[in-house]
C-alpha cells in the first residue's frame, strides 16, 4: 500500500469544492494530489487465454468489491461495443484487457458472480460489458451515489478530487480505444480510473449513510443490476438530428431510406454513421428532394470529397423514397402510449395541468431539502404519468401504488407519496 493509498484510506470526504451541502460532514482545503501512476505501475494488456485465466484466478482470489470500467469507441466506430476492459481489487491489483483479443469474458464474469462491482455511471458500461459476458449481480454507482448525495459535480474526475483529494488526468476520455497498439499513456489513464474507485465508493458509503440515505442507493443500485436489457428503438431514425424540419411525409421517407442506407454502410466499414454522412446532409436532401445526383452534390454534405458512385448511391435512396406508395410512408409521428408533451396540457386538460404543475413544484421543493436532483428522487415521467391519469381516489394508498407500478422504488414511493398527494389534492381544489 503506497503513501496515496493510505491518504485515499483516511479521507472519508475530503473535499476541495463542490461537496453537498454542510451539514456536519468533514472537509479539508487541502491543494488536490496529482495521481500520475498506478500504484504497481501500468499492467500488460491482456490478448491471449493463457493470460487471461490467470487474471480469472486471480481475481476469483481478491477480496472486497472490484472495480470495474470499459473503454469504447463511441463516434469512431459502429456501435458500443468494448475496447479495453480494466478491473482492480484487493489482493489481484489491477488488470487490463483487450475484448477484442479476448471477445468472451464470461469466465471472469463467473469468478466475480456474487462479488459487488463498483462502477462509475454503471448504465452507460454495462451494455458493452453485457456483450462479452460480464454482467454484474450486485453492484455500487458511484456515480449515482454522487448525485444522492448531492455533489453537484458527479464525473469521476471532480469525485475523485472532491471526495478523495485526488486529481486525475482525464485527456483521453474521447479517443479511439479501437486503435492496435494502445498508447502507453493512454493504457496509464485506463488503469488509472479504477486506481480509487473502490476508495471512493468506501467514502461515499460513510457518505450516504451519515444522511441517511444508504439504503436508498441500495436500492437504485439493485434495480440497476437487476434491469432486463433495453428493447431496440423503434424507428431510430426519427432521432435523427434536425428531424423536426422535417414535415412531409415524403420527406420523412427520404430520412428514413437514407438513414437505414448509412447504418448499412457503416456497419459494414465498422465506422460511426457520422462519419459516413451526417444528420445534416440527410436532412437536407431530404427537404430538397433533389432530381438527380448532380443535384444532391450542390447540397450541403455531398459535395467535394464525395465521389460519383457514392452520389448515385445516396441518390438512389432518395429516388426509393420518391417512388414509394402513399400507404408505405411513414407516419408524421409515433404512436404515443404515455401523456402528451407537458406544453400541450393547458389545451387538452386544464386540470392536468394544474396539477402537474403542482407536482412539480412539490417534488423540486422536497428534493430540495433531501439534497438530490429532483430527476433522482422521482423521474419526471412518472410524475406526468400519476399527474395525467390519477387514481380516484387519490389517497396515500392508491399514490403509492401508482407510483410502484410505474416503477419507482420503495423510498421513492415513500418520500415522494405525501407530495403527490398534497399536490393532485390543491390542485383539484379539495
Amino acid at each position: 500500500m503506497t503513501d496515496a493509498h493510505d491518504t485515499a484510506a483516511d479521507s472519508s470526504l475530503r473535499t476541495t469544492g463542490g461537496a453537498p451541502p454542510d451539514d456536519g460532514g468533514s472537509s479539508a482545503t487541502e491543494a488536490p494530489i496529482p495521481l500520475l501512476e498506478p500504484r504497481e505501475g501500468i499492467p500488460p494488456v491482456i490478448t491471449d487465454g493463457t493470460a487471461l485465466a490467470e487474471v480469472v484466478a486471480a481475481f476469483a482470489a481478491g477480496t472486497g468489491p472490484v472495480a470495474v470500467d470499459a473503454e469504447r469507441a463511441s463516434g469512431y466506430r459502429y456501435g458500443q461495443r468494448a475496447y479495453l476492459v480494466q478491473l482492480r481489487r484487493e489482493g489481484a491489483g489491477s488488470a487490463l484487457i483487450d475484448p477484442v483479443a479476448c471477445p468472451d469474458l464470461s469466465a471472469l464474469g463467473e469468478a466475480l458472480s456474487g462479488v459487488e462491482w463498483v462502477l462509475h455511471a454503471a448504465t452507460q458500461d454495462l451494455p458493452c460489458l453485457r456483450e462479452i459476458g460480464m454482467v454484474p449481480t450486485r453492484l455500487f454507482d458511484t456515480e449515482l451515489a454522487g448525485r444522492l448525495a448531492g455533489f453537484p459535480r458527479v464525473g469521476l474526475g471532480a469525485m475523485v478530487e472532491n471526495v478523495l483529494g485526488f486529481v486525475l488526468e482525464k485527456g483521453h476520455s474521447a479517443v479511439d480505444w479501437s486503435t492496435r497498439p494502445l498508447p502507453e499513456p493512454w493504457l496509464r489513464y485506463a488503469a488509472l480510473d479504477v486506481e480509487l474507485l473502490v476508495d471512493l465508493r468506501d467514502a461515499l458509503e460513510k457518505e450516504l449513510d451519515r444522511q441517511g440515505k444508504l439504503d436508498w442507493a441500495h436500492q437504485e443500485f439493485d434495480a440497476i443490476a437487476s434491469a432486463p436489457p433495453p428493447e431496440p428503438r423503434k424507428d431510430p431514425w426519427r432521432r435523427t438530428s434536425g428531424m423536426h424540419k422535417v414535415r412531409r411525409r415524403r420527406q420523412m421517407g427520404v430520412v428514413r431510406e437514407l438513414w437505414q442506407l448509412r447504418d448499412r454502410i457503416a456497419q459494414r466499414r465498422d465506422v460511426s454513421p457520422g462519419k459516413v454522412l451526417s444528420d445534416a446532409a440527410i436532412v437536407e436532401a431530404a427537404l430538397a428532394m433533389p432530381a438527380s445526383h448532380h443535384a444532391l452534390a450542390a447540397l450541403n454534405g455531398f459535395g467535394q470529397r464525395v465521389g460519383r458512385r457514392q452520389l448515385e448511391q445516396w441518390q438512389a435512396a432518395v429516388d426509393r423514397a420518391k417512388a414509394l406508395s402513399e400507404a408505405q410512408l411513414p407516419q408524421p409521428g409515433q404512436p404515443v402510449t404515455g401523456p402528451p408533451p407537458p406544453r400541450a396540457w393547458a389545451d387538452k386538460d386544464p386540470a392536468a395541468a394544474a396539477r402537474l404543475s403542482a407536482a412539480r413544484a412539490g417534488v423540486s421543493a422536497l428534493a430540495e431539502r433531501l439534497g438530490m436532483p429532483p430527476e433522482n428522487l422521482i423521474t419526471p415521467d412518472t410524475v406526468r404519468r400519476v399527474c395525467w391519469e390519477p387514481p380516484r381516489p387519490a389517497d396515500g394508498q392508491a399514490v403509492a401504488t401508482a407510483l410502484a407500478a410505474h416503477g419507482a422504488r420503495e423510498w421513492q414511493v415513500e418520500q415522494v407519496t405525501p407530495v403527490l398527494v398534497a399536490a393532485l389534492a390543491t390542485a383539484d381544489g379539495a
